[in-house]
This record gives structure tokens, C-alpha cells and sequence, in this order.
């Protein structure tokens, strides 16, 4: 998409700039009964009213949500906000229904009647609603988007935004394409939010939703009041043992999460045989059981939860005392989202990741796999043969799921091969096969490389011999300057510091000194001889951790990086 960029707001507040900011204030007490708004938030609002896209990095619980509602009612016309799960959607069009004077808000999704679906489109139409939710699957159909158009929308929100990275491709693959829907509404104001993004996350985000320079707002990833602890466990008999163990010893309600739908059950049964209240979750349960755990769940009528990761976005209990993994996850991203679940109520909660290398060789198994190279042949042939061909017919010609082919598409889509729709495929331009293909393979290679360096990270998380919450910090591009003192590291090194001051009084060395390196600060961009062009995400003291665009995360020891000057900084 090409566009002119917006222009970003100034930096000194203007006198305009400070009757917003009142303006905002007294809609958020006198709509919805907020007496305060974080910072932030009145930043993020008074951007979308001058029609700047916005990007939202905030904490959970942070009040991401209010940035929206508030915007919304503040702009004249439709506010459409793509939320992934519909309970998401239901909770939110019930806090916007329960304020003091907000507008009307509807929920258009599956669980909803045809009649009750027609009725909410017919009122948006009628400007009786102001805020509505929706899926990105409910917005797949062409019927869908055309009726979104109509609306002319000032202000499209997208939830969860995490959900376009490149990984996404087998979790959401309808998120992918909510660019191109993007693009048929050019009045809009797009505003991306999440609570988890480090920088590659964020510049994935900007770039498949096709933001115009999109004012950017990040508030700390620090949560103090968790503690991190990483167990290593040598059989996976132990592990089981010791999480379970744990769980009896840890004040209740709290989270296990597991890699697969048979340790849900494993481990829930156990914990209910050693009277627990536990029960499973994993994407294998029906909908509505997949309900009733979590409504169970928010009412304290269940302890524990034994979850796979399909146990995420929409869970807003404050009072999770604790979040265990017994296997490690695919990326930092991941564990750290997962983990944030713990203590929104600002109380003390734990985070424990039970590792054993084993589990390493299992993550990097599910992440590997390049796609079939003869299947995205086959699809390259049969749309350049008809100009442009219904999804749902060719993966039923092919006999493989829409999932799978949106899968193929993607790839074939970045490639610069095919335009892909809701419905349709179409080529771009005259392509041969055999070029398609390669440059399909690349692309998928270069993210294999990718998913591989993520769990590299994760392994450094759990093998760590620092602060392991300098080191979270750190893969998200924040910079903690002390130990954080809640953390078995911190904890293990003042044990060790007073052992020695008793034992060998004057014999603790020095505070290692950490290196200048002026040239190579946190969030420059840098270029390496083999590996290409990065950003530099943390200095730690001998070394640093750069993500490359091609590559992925890599760690360089600063000794190598002055001896064979590795890098060179990108002005």
C-alpha cells in the first residue's frame, strides 16, 4: 500500500493539545465514570483524534481498551474493533453497556442468532451503534467486509495484535489478512493493540496491517510483584513429581501449563486425586466445555487449570497466585504473556518454568518442517491456470484443509507470487512455477531460522545465570540497570554473597565492570558481515544480543564484535 504519511503530533502540548486532553478526561468520568487515565492513554487518544494510526505495547490490566472506547465516542461514525475470541467480545460489549452514559455496543459473532447478527448490522447502519465487535474468521466472507466498507468506519481497532506475526500463520491465519481489509477503508484510523511485543513483534505489526507512521506507545513490561524461578528437572518422572508437589504447596487459584492435550489430563487427574479442584483445557475440548472451565475458573469453582497454550487471550482473573510451565515454550514472547496472567491483582505471584534440555528437542521438532515444495507447485499451477481460483474448491481438489492451504498462501502471498482474499487466490502477474516455489522455500527458511532462534532464547531464559527478570526485560528492549532481587537468581547470589562475607570476610570480588560499547546502544539498528541487518536488543556485560531480520536472535560476545568488527552501525 502506498500512502502518504501521517504527520506525527509535535512535542511540546499545544493549546488545542491541552483542550483535548480535557476533553478526553471529561468523557472517560462523565461515559464511563473514570476519575484517572494512565499515561499513555491520553497520548494514544489524542492521535487517533488527529487521524494518526496508533500502536498500544501495553501491560495487561493496563487499560488498553479504554484507548478505544474513549476515541471512539470522541469521533463521529463506527468504531470497529477485531477481537479474537468471543468471549473477548462479550466482555467488552458488557463493561461498555454497564458504564454511566457510553454508547451502544453489539457483538456480531457465531455464538449470536442470524436474527440477532441482522439486527446489529441493520442498527450500525442506522448509526444507532457506536462500537462493534468482531472476529477476524466473521469478517473473512466478502459479504462482511463489503457491509464493514459501507460503514465508512472512523476508527478500526485490532486486538491481540500479536496475532499477525509471522508465526501466526497456523494459529490465525484470517489475521493475515486483515490488511487488505485494512486498505479498503483509507478514512479509517488503525490502532493495534497487545500486551506482548518486542520489537520485531512490533515492526511485523506495522507492516502486515499496513500502518501509515503509526505513533508507537510502550509502558514497562516490568511486573515486580511476580518472582521467576526456573527448576531443572533431569527425567521427565521428576518433573511431574516436583509440579506436582509444588502445586500442593502454593496458595490457590493458579495456572499449569503443559505442551500437549494428553498432560492436561495426566496432570489434572492427579492433582484431583490429591484433592485439588483441577481440570483441563486444551483446543481438543468442545466449545462449550471449553466455557465452562473458564467460567469455572473465573469464579473460583476450579483451582487450577491445566492448560495448553489454547488456555490464553481472554482470561482476566486477578487473583492467579501462580503460573507454572512444565514445558518450556516456543518463544520468550510466549512465556512471558502466559506468566503475565499471574497477580493482576498487584499481589505477589510466582512463575516457575520446569526445564529439561529434552524439551528443547520437542520444541524444535513442532517449529521445524519446511512446507511441501510439490503441494506449492501444485497451487501455483492451478491458480495461474484459471486466473483466480476459490479457496474452499482448491483445497478440496488438493484434499487438504483450508488451513493448511491458507498456509501455502501465506508463504506464496509473501513471495510476491499470489494476491490472496477471503475467498479467492489470484496470480500476480506471469510467474513460473519453479521461481515461485524457491522463493516460497526461502521465505519459509528464513523462518525456520527464525522459530529457532525464539527457542534458542527461551533456553537462555531457563540456563540464565543472571537476573532472569534483566534478562525478560532485556529480549523486549527494556533495560533493568540493578538485579531485581525477586528472582531465584537474586536470590541464590545474596545467599552466596553472605556465605562468603561469613565465611571468607573481605573476599568478594568486585562488581564486574560493564563494558562501554557507545557505538552499539540499545535499539540501533546494526549490520553484520554474514548474518545482515539488525537491531541491537541487550547488553549484558561481555555480551550482546542482536535480532536479525533474516536471522533471528543472535548473542556476540563484545570481544569478537571489536576484534573482527562485526558490526557496523546503520545510521
Amino acid at each position: 500500500m502506498t500512502t502518504e504519511p501521517r504527520p506525527a503530533p509535535g512535542n511540546a502540548p499545544s493549546a488545542a493539545g491541552i483542550a483535548t486532553a480535557a476533553r478526553i478526561r471529561h468523557a472517560a468520568k462523565s461515559a464511563f465514570g473514570w476519575d484517572e487515565l494512565r499515561p499513555g492513554q491520553i497520548e494514544a487518544i489524542e492521535a487517533i483524534l488527529q487521524g494518526r494510526d496508533v500502536v498500544g505495547i501495553l501491560p495487561t490490566g493496563y487499560g488498553k481498551s479504554a484507548i478505544y472506547q474513549l476515541a471512539g465516542m470522541l469521533l463521529d461514525g463506527p468504531t470497529v474493533v477485531i477481537s479474537p475470541l468471543i468471549s473477548l467480545q462479550e466482555d467488552q460489549v458488557a463493561r461498555i453497556t454497564a458504564a454511566p452514559a457510553a454508547p451502544r455496543a453489539v457483538a456480531i459473532n457465531s455464538a449470536r442468532s442470524d436474527a440477532d447478527r441482522d439486527e446489529a448490522w441493520a442498527a450500525l447502519a442506522n448509526g444507532d451503534v457506536e462500537f462493534v465487535f468482531l472476529s477476524p474468521e466473521q469478517l473473512a466472507g466478502d459479504d462482511a467486509a463489503a457491509r464493514l466498507a459501507a460503514l465508512a468506519p472512523r476508527l478500526v481497532v485490532v486486538d491481540e495484535a500479536h496475532c499477525v506475526a509471522a508465526w501466526g500463520y497456523d494459529f490465525r491465519p484470517d489475521y493475515l489478512r486483515l490488511g487488505a481489509l485494512i486498505d479498503a477503508l483509507p478514512n479509517a484510523t488503525i490502532v493495534a493493540l497487545t500486551a506482548t511485543g518486542s520489537p520485531p513483534v512490533r515492526d511485523e505489526i506495522i507492516t502486515r496491517l499496513h500502518l501509515r507512521a503509526p505513533l508507537v506507545i510502550t509502558r514497562g513490561f516490568d511486573r515486580p510483584n511476580l518472582r521467576f524461578e526456573v527448576q531443572r528437572c533431569e527425567s521427565d518422572a521428576d518433573k511431574r513429581d516436583a509440579v506436582v508437589e509444588r502445586v500442593l504447596s502454593l496458595p490457590l487459584p493458579g495456572l499449569l501449563y503443559v505442551a500437549t492435550r494428553a498432560d492436561t489430563e495426566r496432570y489434572a487427574h492427579e492433582l484431583r486425586e490429591r484433592g485439588i479442584r483441577a481440570e483441563a483445557y486444551s483446543a481438543a475440548l468442545g466449545a462449550k466445555r471449553r466455557s465452562a472451565v473458564h467460567s469455572a475458573f473465573t469464579a473460583d469453582e476450579v483451582d487450577v487449570v491445566v492448560a495448553t497454550s489454547a488456555f490464553g487471550m481472554g482470561i482476566d482473573k486477578p487473583n492467579v497466585r501462580f503460573v507454572l510451565h512444565a514445558a518450556i515454550t516456543d518463544s520468550v514472547d510466549d512465556y512471558y504473556q502466559e506468566v503475565g496472567r499471574g497477580g493482576r491483582d498487584g499481589q505477589p505471584a510466582l512463575a516457575v518454568l520446569y526445564y529439561r534440555q529434552h524439551d528443547l528437542a520437542l520444541r524444535r521438532f513442532f517449529a521445524g518442517g519446511n512446507p511441501d515444495a510439490a503441494l506449492l507447485r501444485e497451487v501455483v499451477d492451478r491458480v495461474c491456470a484459471v486466473g483466480a481460483i476459490d479457496r474452499a474448491t482448491l483445497a478440496l481438489d488438493l484434499a487438504i484443509s483450508t488451513r493448511r492451504l491458507s498456509a501455502l498462501a501465506g508463504l506464496l502471498a509473501d513471495a510476491g507470487v499470489l494476491v490472496s482474499t477471503s475467498r479467492t487466490l489470484r496470480p500476480i502477474g506471469v510467474v513460473s512455477g519453479d521461481d515461485a516455489v524457491t522463493r516460497a522455500l526461502e521465505i519459509s527458511a528464513q523462518r525456520e531460522r527464525i522459530d529457532e532462534s525464539r527457542i534458542e532464547m527461551m533456553r537462555g531464559y531457563a540456563e540464565n545465570v543472571d537476573c532472569r527478570r534483566q534478562y525478560l526485560l532485556g529480549y523486549f528492549g527494556e533495560h533493568l540497570a540493578a538485579s531485581c532481587g525477586n528472582c531465584d537468581r537474586c536470590t541464590e547470589s545474596a545467599h552466596d554473597a553472605a556465605f562468603a562475607l561469613v565465611i571468607r570476610p573481605g573476599g568478594l570480588l568486585p562488581a564486574p565492570v560493564v563494558p562501554s560499547l557507545p557505538d552499539y546502544p540499545l535499539q540501533s539498528r546494526v549490520r553484520h558481515q554474514l548474518w545482515g541487518d539488525g537491531v541491537v536488543m541487550h547488553n549484558e556485560d561481555d555480551r550482546m544480543t542482536v535480532y536479525f531480520d533474516d536471522e533471528g536472535y543472535k548473542t556476540l560476545s563484545y570481544a569478537a564484535v571489536r576484534r573482527r568488527s562485526l558490526l557496523v552501525r546503520i545510521p
